[in-house]
C-alpha cells in the first residue's frame, strides 16, 4: 500500500468526514470528480518536495533523498526534485550522481542561475575546473550581480593556473565588492603562487585590512615567515589563525615545526598531539612527530608513529630508515636489520646504512655478514677517491617517493607537502539553506517526540518525561518513542526501515475496529512522520489523533512543533504562517497547562517567543526551564543567544559558556565569533 496515498476504512473515518464544513466538503468532491488524480498527485508531489526540503535542511540528506526519489517516481518532469536531489548527493560525497542529477535538472529548466552554481560545485569537487568555469558564465548570464559567481570562477581559474585571468578577475571583484575578504585572501595566493612575495605580502596587508578575523590570512603571513625563517613571528601568525581556524590541522602542524625551531619543544609535541587528534590518518603529522619523539629519546612511542607511517606508506625509505636506527637503539636488532636491508636495497651505495647494518650484525653474532657490508663500504670509498663511484641513474630516482627530497641523507629532517594551498574554500550558498527557512537567528531546534534518541553534544542520555514513559509501557509501540532535540543524521538503512514503519501503522490503522487503539497507532505513525520530516503527514495524523482524545499532552506537543517547523518554510502567504505560529503556540499553552513543571515544553515556548523577537519573556522561560533542569544545555545555549540578540552580550557570554560545560561544544565557536565581533 502506498504511504501517501493509503485509505482509512474505519472508525477514524467519521472523525475526518465532518470536521470541514459542508460547502467545502461537496466543493471538494465534486472538483475530484473530474480532477481526481491531477489534484492528488500534485499535493502529494509539493508534501513530498516540501518534507525533503526540511530533511535537508535538518542535514537528514538520506531521508531527503527518499522523499526527492518519491517524487520523481510521479513526476520526473519537474526539475525541482532532480536538483534537490543533487545537492543532497553533493552533501554525501556523491560528486558524479550529483553532477548528474543537476544535468537532468537544466535539460528541463535551463534558466534557474542555482543549479549551474550548485552543478559547478559538484565539477569543482571533481577538480573539473573548466567545466565548472562554463557553468558560472552560464549563471552570471542568468544572475550578472551574483558576487559568489564571480569569485568561485576566480577560484576555478586559479587552480587552473590561468593567474593573468585571475588577477584581473579579482581586481574587478574587489572593486565592485569590496567586503568580499575571500577576493584578498586569493588574490595573495595568486601572487604567492607566481613567487611573487612583494605583491603577495600588500595584499596579506589588504586582507587583514578588511578582515583581521581572517585565519587563512594569518596561515599565509605564518609561512611567509617560516620562508624567511622568522620563527618567532611564525609562531605568532599560526596562534592567530588557530585561534580564527581551530579545526585546520595544517595550522598545528606548522606552528610546531615553528616551535621546534624556537626549541619550545613540549608545545611542538602538543601540537602534533592536537593535529593527530583531529585527523588520526595524518601522515604527515605522524612522520614529524615521529623525529621529535626520537630527538627526545622517546623510542618506543617514536616507533609507533613511524609504523603508521610505514602503514601508510610501505616504501617510504626515510621513514624505514627512522624506524632501523630506533629500533638498533633499543636493541631489536634483527628488525632493524630488516629495515636496514630495504633501504640498502634501494640505495645500494648508502655508506651509513651499510655501516650500521654491520653494526647489528657484529652485536648478533654474525661477524661474516658484517664483515661483506664493511667490505662493500670500504671498496665503495676506494672507487670514489678513483673517481669511479656509481650514480643513481634516473630510473633509480623514479623508484623513490617524491616528498620534499628524495635524499636518504636527509632522514632526519621534517616533511613539508610540497604545495600547500591554504586558499580560502569557494563560497557555497546551499549548505542548510536550500528551503531558505525563515530564521533569523541560530537558536537550537525545539524538543519534540522522535524514534531517534537525543544527542546532546558529549552527553547522550535518555530524556525522562512520564507521559511518555507511560505510553511506552502501556501501549508498546512498534518503535520505542524518544525526546529529542538534535538527533544525528539517518542511515539509509533506518531511512528504510522509518518508511517501513510507517507502511506496517497504515496497514494497521486500516484494519483496526477499536477507536482507542487506532489512536495509539496514529500517534506512532505522527513520530514516524516527524522523523522523516514529513510534518505536513504528521500534522494531519495529529488532528485525527487529537479529535479522540484532546486531553492528550504528548499530541499538543508535538502537533506545536510540527506547527513551528511548518511556518518557517519561506514563500507561504504571512497571514497562513501567522496563523500557524498563532496554532502551535495556541497547542504549547495546552500541553503546558497539562504539564508545567516539563523543562522541555518551557524552553520549546522560550525559543517560539525568541523566534518572534520577544526576548523579555523568552529569557523568563529560558529561566524557568533551567530552574526546573540545571543540567539542561540547550537552554543555557538558546538563552544565551537570546540575551546577545537582546543587548545583554556579557550575560549571553557566560549563558554559552556553561552550555560548553554541559557538553554542548558547539557553544565555544559561537562564542568566539561573538567575543570578536565589535558590533
Amino acid at each position: 500500500m502506498n504511504r501517501m496515498e493509503h485509505k482509512e476504512t474505519n472508525a477514524l473515518t467519521v472523525f475526518r468526514s465532518w470536521r470541514g464544513c459542508f460547502s467545502v466538503f461537496f466543493f471538494l468532491f465534486f472538483f475530484s470528480l473530474s480532477h481526481p488524480l491531477c489534484v492528488h498527485a500534485q499535493f502529494r508531489t509539493d508534501r513530498l518536495i516540501i518534507s525533503g526540503q526540511i530533511a535537508y535542511d535538518n542535514q537528514d540528506y538520506v531521508v531527503a533523498m527518499q522523499h526527492f526519489n518519491h517524487a520523481l517516481s510521479g513526476k520526473p518532469y519537474l526539475y525541482e526534485p532532480w536538483y534537490y536531489r543533487g545537492l543532497c548527493k553533493l552533501q554525501l560525497d556523491d560528486f558524479v550522481g550529483a553532477e548528474s542529477d543537476f544535468n537532468k535538472a537544466i535539460e528541463l529548466n535551463p534558466y534557474v542561475h542555482q543549479i549551474f552554481s550548485a552543478r559547478a560545485e559538484s565539477r569543482i569537487r571533481q577538480q573539473k575546473y573548466a567545466e565548472a568555469i562554463e557553468d558560472y558564465d552560464r549563471a552570471l548570464k542568468l544572475y550578472p550581480d551574483q558576487k559568489g559567481y564571480w569569485y568561485n570562477r576566480a577560484y576555478c581559474r586559479f587552480f587552473m593556473k590561468d593567474l593573468k585571468q585571475t588577477h584581473e578577475d579579482l581586481e574587478y571583484i574587489v572593486k565592485r565588492w569590496p567586503d568580499l575578504n575571500n577576493a584578498y585572501s586569493l588574490q595573495t595566493e595568486a601572487y604567492l603562487s607566481e613567487n611573487d612575495t612583494v605583491m603577495a605580502s600588500r595584499w596579506l596587508d589588504k586582507t587583514l585590512e578588511h578582515n583581521p578575523y581572517d585565519g587563512n590570512a594569518w596561515s599565509i603571513r605564518a609561512r611567509l615567515n617560516m620562508q624567511r625563517k622568522n620563527w618567532r613571528e611564525a609562531d605568532e601568525a599560526f596562534t592567530k589563525a588557530i585561534h580564527y581556524q581551530p579545526r585546520v590541522v595544517n595550522h598545528y602542524m606548522y606552528r610546531a615545526m615553528t616551535r621546534v625551531n624556537l626549541n619550545k619543544l613540549r608545545q611542538a609535541m602538543e601540537d602534533y598531539d592536537k593535529a593527530i587528534d583531529m585527523d588520526p590518518n595524518n601522515f604527515l603529522s605522524h612522520y614529524n612527530r615521529g623525529l621529535l619523539r626520537q630527538q627526545l629519546g622517546d623510542d618506543n612511542r617514536a616507533i609507533e608513529d613511524f609504523n603508521f607511517v610505514l602503514r601508510y606508506e610501505p616504501n617510504n625509505i626515510q621513514a624505514l630508515y627512522n624506524r632501523a636506527l630506533l629500533l638498533d637503539r633499543t636493541g631489536n636488532y634483527r628488525a632493524a636489520i630488516i629495515d636496514y636491508s630495504r633501504v640498502i636495497e634501494k640505495f645500494p651505495n648508502f655508506w651509513t646504512g651499510l655501516m650500521s647494518r654491520a653494526a647489528c650484525y657484529r652485536k648478533l653474532g654474525m661477524t661474516a655478514q658484517a664483515e661483506m657490508d664493511e667490505f662493500r663500504v670500504l671498496k665503495a670509498q676506494m672507487d670514489k677517491h678513483l673517481g669511479i663511484q656509481q650514480r643513481w641513474s634516473k630510473n633509480k630516482l623514479r623508484e623513490v617517493r617524491k616528498m620534499s627530497d628524495i635524499d636518504v641523507e636527509k632522514y632526519d629532517q621534517w616533511v613539508v607537502v610540497d604545495e600547500d594551498i591554504v586558499t580560502p574554500q569557494f563560497k557555497n550558498d546551499y549548505r542548510g539553506a536550500v528551503q531558505n527557512r525563515n530564521v533569523n537567528n541560530e537558536l537550537l531546534p525545539m524538543f519534540l517526540l522522535s524514534f531517534m534518541p537525543y544527542q546532546g553534544g558529549m552527553n547522550n542520555y535518555h530524556i525522562i518525561v512520564n507521559e511518555l514513559e507511560d505510553f511506552n509501557n502501556s501501549r508498546h509501540p512498534l518503535r520505542k518513542i524518544y525526546v529529542t532535540c538534535r538527533p544525528a543524521s539517518i542511515s539509509e538503512e533506518m531511512t528504510n526501515a522509518f518508511f517501513q514503519t510507517i507502511d506496517s501503522l497504515t496497514a494497521a490503522i486500516g484494519a483496526s475496529r477499536d477507536v482507542n487503539k487506532a489512536a495509539s497507532l496514529l500517534l506512532q505513525r505522527a513520530v514516524a512522520h516527524s522523523t522523516t520530516h514529513n510534518f505536513a503527514e504528521a500534522m494531519n495524523d495529529l488532528d485525527d489523533y487529537l479529535a479522540i482524545d484532546s486531553t492528550s499532552m504528548l499530541a499538543q506537543w508535538q502537533r506545536a512543533v510540527c506547527g513551528v517547523m511548518m511556518s518557517e518554510l519561506e514563500g507561504q502567504p504571512a497571514a497562513e504562517e501567522q496563523l500557524k505560529i498563532a496554532r502551535a503556540a495556541d497547542d504549547l499553552k495546552k500541553a503546558l497547562a497539562m504539564s508545567p513543571d516539563n523543562a522541555y515544553l518551557l524552553y520549546n515556548q522560550a525559543t517560539m517567543l525568541s523566534m518572534q523577537k520577544n526576548y523579555a519573556r523568552a529569557i523568563d522561560l529560558f529561566s524557568e526551564a533551567i530552574r526546573h533542569n540545571p543540567n539542561l544545555p540547550e537552554a543555557y545555549y538558546n538563552r544565551g543567544l537570546t540575551r546577545i540578540l537582546a543587548g545583554q552580550k556579557n550575560e549571553g557570554l557566560k549563558d554559552l559558556s556553561q552550555a560548553g560545560e554541559l557538553g554542548l561544544y558547539d557553544a565555544y565557536s559561537v562564542m568566539k565569533r561573538y567575543t570578536n565581533d565589535k558590533k
